[in-house]
């Protein structure tokens, strides 16, 4: 489903106009990138969470050679119980 195709359906079903649904779904995304630090939720979907990851050896693909990999944070979405039961029982 593309951006549009999202507008389009959330505006139809809560009367709103899809400039008010784009700006509500750019004000949700902008919460959750500030406050990926603390955990962002959204109920029913997931959780925004960081994660610290060791540094590692790891293989260039391309010649073989050992590299060795620093230890970064990221970014993970874990996806609620309720969804996959709901997504994977379909």
């Amino acid at each position: 489903m593309t951006k549009s195709q999202t507008l389009a359906c959330l505006a139809e079903k809560t009367g709103l106009t899809k400039v008010q649904c784009g700006e509500f779904i750019d004000e949700l995304a902008g919460l959750a990138y500030t406050e990926a630090k603390n955990g962002f939720t959204i109920p029913g979907l997931g959780k925004l969470v960081l994660v610290n990851r060791k540094a590692r050896m790891g293989r260039n693909p391309a010649t073989g050679e050992s590299i060795h990999i620093p230890a970064k944070t990221v970014v993970k979405f874990r996806i609620a119980k309720v969804c996959k039961e709901s997504v994977l029982s379909a």
